[in-house]
């Protein structure tokens, strides 16, 4: 089997653990026959209502909003589509809908809030005075300037009138329970989509500070009203709050262990650096590429064969025009430390199936990348200047295309050491 293929088994293997079809069904509350009103909102929503409605009996209706490209047919719960990572008025228009099919309950309705990775942005129901294009104009700022998920949340939530606990408190009194596929460092369940069912700890200070600090420029009135406090959102503890619960149900870290058995039955060692590795995407690669060659050269941290697993969520601080995505910039900056040594391979992948700002998931490198490239005239320092990982990627042949997974437990990335 060619380092390739192992290196995609091991990436089934991870997808498939975190399949909501697989880990969504022992997780849902008792069917007594009673009414469930489901919402939810990320790129594996759609696939958890289909396994909720497989799954349940009794009288059942519900909205999810997920991304373009992400749903798939449910009969009972209704399956909306909206932009992502940029809002569009589809996910605004989606949010309030929901938001108006959870008020007004009473205390014995139960409604289920299927959450995964990419909810933030497809549940863009502004504040109360902020407009969509604000909004709009605020993530696309956020999201070059190379802020971390966290502080791109604080930010949405306190401009939101959906997400840090408000769509819980808009359903009180009946009770929440929420599902959530984590695609964040962490698993923190009020980073998880932006927390719309959970307290947020943050504050409204707090997100002008990550504004100010990457000099995001904001409407005068905006800045006063963060100032005052005017957009706080529910806190932990906060009454509203009381009969919402959550369970995580697929997390990164179980992606690792489910491709470290894979690697297990392949006869290959593997050893997880970490579930939720951050910082920007060529220096992680560069900092990876050195744990592999320790590997290679002297047999630690593993003697080969064997295969490095690594999740998280690393950022791109753009600075040129080109297209890709953080785990093929990842795949840059690995390659190009790695040099063409022999025996090693890698690929970085995201779980959502579709990295950054083209259709592919991630990409492969192997000790021949650099040699292939520079055979077609291409040059991997200027691809890294210019943002442009797709194109270096795509002219060798070497991107993974999977489509949509419908899930979503961030970045995959493995380095396969010791297997020509």
């Amino acid at each position: 089997m060619s380092p390739r293929d192992i290196l995609r088994r091991l990436f089934d293997a991870a997808i498939a653990a975190a399949d909501p079809m697989h880990c969504v069904p022992p997780h849902l509350p008792p069917d007594d026959g009673g009414r469930l009103i489901v919402i939810g909102a990320g790129k594996a929503s759609a696939a958890m209502a289909r396994a909720v409605e497989e799954h349940w009996s009794g009288p059942l209706d519900g909205l999810v909003v997920t991304r373009y490209g992400h749903g798939v047919p449910c009969q009972r719960i209704e399956i909306v589509e909206a932009a992502h990572p940029v809002p569009d008025a589809a996910g605004e228009a989606a949010a309030a809908r929901m938001l108006a099919k959870v008020r007004g309950l009473h205390e014995n309705d139960r409604v289920l809030a299927l959450i995964s990775g990419g909810g933030s942005a497809l549940l863009a129901a502004p504040a109360a005075g902020v407009t969509l294009a604000e909004k709009r104009a605020i993530t696309a700022a956020l999201l070059k300037c190379g802020a971390s998920i966290g502080e791109i949340n604080s930010v949405r939530k306190h401009l939101s009138a959906i997400k840090g606990g408000r769509l819980a408190a808009a359903a009180w009194p009946a009770s929440v329970l929420t599902l959530a596929i984590s695609d964040v460092p962490g698993d923190d369940p009020a980073v998880i989509a932006s927390g719309p069912t959970v307290g947020d700890p943050t504050t409204a200070a707090e997100a002008l500070q990550v504004l100010d600090f990457y000099a995001i420029e904001i409407p005068p009135a905006l800045r006063a009203r963060l100032q005052a406090g005017e957009l706080e959102t529910p806190k932990p503890g906060a009454p509203q709050l009381a009969r919402s619960s959550f369970k995580l149900v697929a997390s990164p870290l179980q992606m690792l262990q489910a491709a470290a058995a894979e690697a297990q039955r392949l006869g290959i060692a593997p050893l997880i650096l970490g579930d939720a590795i951050e910082g920007e995407a060529r220096e992680v690669g560069k900092a990876l590429a050195g744990i592999a060659l320790s590997c290679g050269r002297h047999g630690l941290p593993g003697k080969k064969p064997c295969v490095l697993l690594a999740g998280g969520e690393t950022t791109v601080t753009l600075k040129g025009a080109g297209r890709g995505g953080r785990n093929t910039e990842f795949l840059l900056g690995l390659a190009l430390a790695l040099d063409g040594v022999p025996e090693i391979s890698a690929l970085a992948a995201d779980t959502d199936g579709i990295d950054g700002s083209e259709n592919n998931a991630g990409a492969f490198v192997g000790p021949d990348t650099l040699q292939r490239g520079r055979d077609l005239g291409l040059d991997i320092r200027q691809a890294m200047a210019g943002n442009d990982a797709w194109g270096y990627f795509s002219a060798l042949g070497d991107l993974l295309v999977t489509g949509p997974t419908r899930t979503n437990v961030n970045d995959f990335r493995a380095m396969l050491i010791g297997i020509e």
